[in-house]
């Protein structure tokens, strides 16, 4: 028992799981609008449907992120 410092805090804290949720909310409904005007775009035939499933693969990695963010 010669350590009697604290240990190092693993868990953020809670205003930096607010601040993290928040970012991901803002992202991923960006990416959303992204892929749902992208998706019409391509499907009318402007763009390829590259950008699309790019933008719905960000989307989808946001709001398993955020899930994790807020389930712990």
């Amino acid at each position: 028992m010669t350590d009697l410092s604290p240990r190092p805090q693993r868990t953020p804290s809670r205003r930096a799981r607010e601040d993290r949720a928040y970012r991901l909310v803002v992202a991923g409904g960006a990416a959303g609008v992204v892929t749902v005007v992208s998706l019409v775009l391509a499907v009318i035939g402007i763009l390829s449907f590259g950008i699309p499933v790019i933008a719905a693969i960000v989307t989808a990695v946001c709001v398993l992120l955020f899930r994790r963010t807020v389930s712990g």
